[in-house]
């Protein structure tokens, strides 16, 4: 969120090679992050006991001092997070992205370390206790791995807080419409879980596992693409004409990019969506119906799989332009439509269906991917009259979709012959022909190479 209304201002000053302003900016934005931050930090950890009695009034005794112990903990962590994602934001900018999105694997192997450590020695609550610690040094050695590489690119880094330049307003101001637009995803997700705790037990958890893999191709790829593209779009440069040619071009080459991995995932998720669920999930007290419920909810998430994928791209395009409020005003329509659609097809439609309440789960899930595609068709229409039509190529999608059903199909025949039903090695056996058939056919097709993966995480101008 930070990144969208900074990397367009810093990425284009540094195309226009202003580099002077671009690192007076970075530097103003840190240090009002800094300040800012330890505010919040100090008065977070102060005012926790209010806030755990506001937000959690049913804890009480050792269950409520524990609580605020952790959360008084994790607060410097989350101001590490923020300037972790500052960095990000700079790395991004001069197209330095594997170690930007590299570095949260440390946080979670601190975490991890900390439970390999302090797991057989110590009770439950002295672990959450030190697991939390772990993620705050996590956090730390997250901001602190990156720091190197950025002080490449701001050496001497001079903190001054400086509100009077331009610049710096504009990333404020653009803050607070990019934080909106990008937490719809959290927004949307929120109001199904409400919605779901009105459907009987196990569907608050079972739209809880299905939206963990959902949301898995959404950050993978549509965010992956999305960031990518953002600096490439901010440093285009020329005449109004040029400039809109030039996000035409990215854009047909992002939207290429996220169908080509976004595509089959939708695919497995309906097809194959048992066998995902099974080798995860399925252990303990999570049995065959358990599988077959969540599979049916992930199945309707995956209506907008690819609207929600491709709309961050469109959204990122529009920060470039430096144009927060159209994304915005669009996220709140797809917010006011995921709750009346969420409401309709989760408690009535179930009962006129004549349906088990419960799977009113999945009914939210499908309205929520009615929404992304609301959203999508009106960022795409609103960009076309800004920059003019992007071609999309309608052939290479459909062929796409032809090639991830056929790998789906022959998957499906291998599963049926297999001499074994362990989930544990029905996934693999099933899942990886099910990629390495898309990967093939689509190379013998000419829709794609085999080079696809590794150019998703090294795009360049």
């Amino acid at each position: 969120m930070l990144s969208a209304s900074f990397i367009p201002i810093y990425a284009r000053l540094n195309a226009e090679d202003r580099k002077d302003d671009a690192s007076q900016l970075a530097e103003a934005v840190f240090a009002l992050l800094l300040f800012v931050t330890t505010i919040l930090v100090v008065a977070g950890v102060f005012a926790t006991p209010r806030l755990i009695d506001l937000i959690a009034p049913g804890f009480h005794g050792d269950k409520r001092l524990l609580t605020i112990q952790l959360v008084q903990i994790l607060f410097p962590g989350a101001a590490l997070l923020v300037l972790s994602a500052w960095c990000l934001g700079i790395l991004n900018s001069h197209r330095k992205f594997f170690l930007s999105y590299a570095a949260p694997v440390i946080w979670n192997a601190a975490m991890i370390a900390t439970v390999i450590w302090g797991g057989r020695h110590h009770t439950e609550s002295r672990l959450a206790v030190l697991l939390a610690v772990g993620s705050v040094i996590g956090s730390g050695l997250q901001f602190a791995v990156q720091l190197p590489t950025v002080m490449r690119f701001l050496w001497p880094l001079r903190l001054h807080l400086d509100f009077a330049t331009e610049h710096v307003r504009a990333v404020v101001r653009n803050f607070f419409p990019v934080f909106l637009s990008r937490g719809v995803v959290q927004i949307s997700a929120y109001i199904d879980s409400w919605l779901a705790s009105f459907l009987g037990t196990g569907a608050v958890s079972a739209l809880g596992y299905a939206q963990t893999l959902y949301t898995l191709p959404v950050s993978l790829f549509g965010m992956a693409v999305s960031a990518a593209e953002l600096p490439a779009m901010s440093s285009a440069l020329g005449t109004p004409a040029e400039i809109a040619d030039a996000l035409r071009q990215r854009l047909r080459q992002g939207l290429s990019q996220i169908a080509f991995f976004v595509i089959p995932s939708a695919v497995a998720f309906v097809l194959l969506g048992d066998v995902i669920v099974a080798t995860i999930y399925r252990s303990g007290h999570f049995q065959e119906a358990d599988v077959l419920f969540v599979w049916g909810v992930l199945a309707a998430s995956a209506v907008g799989l690819l609207a929600s994928t491709s709309g961050r791209l469109y959204s990122s395009a529009f920060y470039a332009l430096r144009n927060t409020r159209t994304p915005l005003k669009f996220a709140v329509l797809r917010v006011a439509l995921t709750l009346s659609l969420g409401y309709i097809c989760a408690l009535p439609l179930p009962r006129l269906l004549g349906l088990d309440r419960r799977w009113g789960t999945a009914g939210l899930t499908l309205s929520a991917g009615i929404a992304g595609w609301v959203e999508f068709l009106l960022l795409r229409g609103a960009l076309d009259k800004q920059i003019g039509v992007v071609q999309s190529p309608g052939s290479r999608i459909a062929r796409l979709w032809l090639v991830a059903l056929v790998a789906a199909a022959i998957s499906l025949g291998i599963k049926r012959m297999l001499p074994f039903h362990t989930p544990l090695l029905v996934g693999p056996s099933v899942l990886v022909p099910y990629g390495a058939f898309y990967l093939a056919l689509t190379q013998w097709m000419g829709i794609a190479s085999m080079g696809a993966v590794g150019r998703l995480f090294t795009r360049r101008r």
